[in-house]
């Protein structure tokens, strides 16, 4: 096969071109579905959510798109979380809890590590799973590929937390975002909200860098 007959190929996306997106998942949040290729979250493939720290907003960020799986009668699976997450918060943001699996690990084991990431490439690639979620510092690119391809072939949104500082690692995830807080605007006054800035690092068929401001 020529290079020219590979290109026109419609699974290869050349990076100066806008790649074909498929329609997004709403994702509760109209400023990021701007923002997003498609309108919204992708349904299938990685998703890198970056954080400078922990607490800030990441998980809320996703919780609309997770109850609607969940509704539509897909599993949403949880692979080592750093804390167990909370029954009643997850049904206050309508979450299906029968459709919910916890995948709970060894938190001081050597063998944690290679085991949740086992997990989590089982989950990508059963078939009923929606959304599978991951909170691991550093990984490989050449896991991250075998964990994209894991996802594209199961049809399922997979979701990986990472630190910010991991921001410049090269990554075939489609789709990474990175999420800041923003400081109080009004210095003393108690909210439930909180203002975050989240920023596009990498969308196939969006400029890189755009971003928008959200209350969670």
């Amino acid at each position: 096969m020529s290079l020219d007959e590979l290109l026109r190929r419609a699974c290869v996306w050349r990076a100066r071109s806008v790649a074909p997106t498929a329609a997004g998942m709403p994702s509760g949040h109209a400023a990021l579905d701007a923002l997003l290729p498609g309108g919204g979250w992708p349904r299938r493939g990685l998703t890198e959510i970056l954080s400078s720290d922990t607490g800030i907003g990441a998980l809320r960020l996703v919780l609309p798109a997770l109850a609607r799986l969940s509704h539509e009668g897909r599993w949403i699976i949880w692979v080592a979380p750093p804390h167990v997450p909370y029954s009643p918060a997850l049904s206050g943001h309508g979450l299906d809890l029968t459709r919910v699996l916890v995948v709970d690990l060894p938190a001081d084991d050597a063998s944690t590590r290679v085991q949740a990431i086992w997990a989590y490439e089982q989950a990508l690639r059963f078939d009923d799973c929606g959304a599978a979620l991951l909170w691991l510092d550093t990984l490989s690119n050449l896991r991250l590929r075998r964990l994209q391809l894991a996802a594209e072939a199961g049809s399922t949104w997979g979701l990986v937390f990472r630190p910010a500082q991991r921001a410049g690692q090269p990554s075939p995830a489609p789709l990474r975002l990175e999420i800041e807080a923003l400081a109080e605007s009004l210095p003393g006054v108690l909210s439930s909200a909180t203002s975050v800035r989240v920023k596009l690092r990498k969308a196939r068929g969006a400029q890189s860098g755009m971003h928008c401001q959200l209350e969670l």
